[in-house]
């Protein structure tokens, strides 16, 4: 089987403040981290009461510092919102301080709202400037060359693995074209997950950095002792996309008493488009995901997978992603 990761947005939930959520974070990390986790991603957004890493390089090197094999990085850093140069010295001074464990997922969306996508001054005229943001962020990894006028200190000649985040075809050509690992957000956006597929896979030119075409699918996965206690757990999820939907973010509400309830929480057509964007789920008992999962990977050979799970009790939420790498032992390696 493949390597699984975890993509964690530090949930604030209902009752909860940010603190509680960084302490949550470290400590899934570090339980993570034993069950052999590959990598523990954290992703940046803005203006969310719900979602506490929005400085995200400070909250990787708090993450990093706390445990000692796990590979840590961005999952990712959104490129409008920040000068390449200064995400390179950020990202070269975490690989720096943890050689060999940093990642650096990069996207091309605000991860916020107009009004905080200006607050956050940073005068990006479209996404179409994304590419060459890239680019100019690369060089920056480089080693230094002599009379090159601005140079990354750190970040010059510092191993730090970029990838190229997506839900379009837009990014799966980008990393494609410059020969970087490809991470879809089939977690919430799964309409082109297929066609973004199969174009990276088809146009993808080796690089330094990469020989083969590597793609990690984001997969939202709920595990808890009956299907329908998981199912229970997941409506937090639900309720979350339905309310962000609304104009209404908040925080993390806690579950609803059954998952019979979501219907009568949203209406059918904000039901549809929540199943919509949550189509790549699985979410049930050892054994229900289990199947699922081994039927995810099936269809999409992926190279690995990043599970996400927007539980809202903590230790439901560390026992889930226990299950879920317990889940798949038996016919599948979990990375050390």
């Amino acid at each position: 089987m493949i390597p699984f990761s975890i993509l964690d947005l530090a949930p604030i939930t209902e009752g909860g403040d940010a603190a509680q959520a960084f302490a949550n974070t470290l400590d899934l990390a570090r339980r993570a981290e034993r069950l052999g986790y590959r990598r523990y991603w954290l992703a940046e957004h803005h203006n969310m009461p719900g979602i506490a890493s929005a400085a995200t390089a400070v909250l990787i090197g708090h993450v990093a510092g706390g445990t000692t094999t796990i590979r840590v990085g961005a999952g990712g850093i959104m490129l409008p919102n920040h000068a390449p140069l200064q995400v390179a010295e950020q990202f070269g001074t975490l690989a720096s301080l943890h050689p060999g464990r940093i990642d650096l997922g990069l996207g091309r969306a605000p991860g916020t709202d107009q009004a905080a996508a200006r607050a956050l001054r940073r005068y990006y005229q479209n996404a179409d400037e994304f590419p060459a943001d890239v680019v100019e962020l690369l060089r920056y990894f480089e080693p230094a060359q002599e009379g090159q006028a601005v140079r990354a200190v750190p970040g010059a000649g510092v191993d730090v693995q970029v990838w190229i985040l997506g839900s379009s075809l837009f990014g799966a050509q980008l990393a494609a074209a410059l020969g970087l690992p490809y991470a879809f957000a089939s977690h919430f956006a799964p309409d082109a997950l297929e066609d973004a597929l199969a174009l990276y896979r088809r146009d993808f030119r080796p690089s330094p950095r990469l020989a083969r075409p590597h793609v990690m699918l984001a997969l939202n996965v709920v595990v808890a002792d009956t299907d329908a206690e998981a199912q229970r757990l997941f409506t937090t999820q639900q309720q979350a996309f339905v309310n962000l939907r609304r104009g209404r973010a908040g925080l993390v509400p806690p579950p609803l008493a059954s998952a019979a309830d979501i219907d009568g929480f949203c209406t059918p057509a904000e039901k549809a488009g929540v199943d919509r964007a949550l189509a790549c789920a699985v979410v049930g008992a050892p054994d229900t995901v289990r199947a699922g999962i081994a039927a995810f990977v099936e269809r999409h050979c992926p190279d690995e997978l990043l599970l996400t799970a927007n539980i809202f009790d903590h230790a439901a939420r560390v026992r889930s992603f226990e299950l879920a790498a317990h889940a798949s032992a038996s016919d599948a390696t979990i990375p050390s």
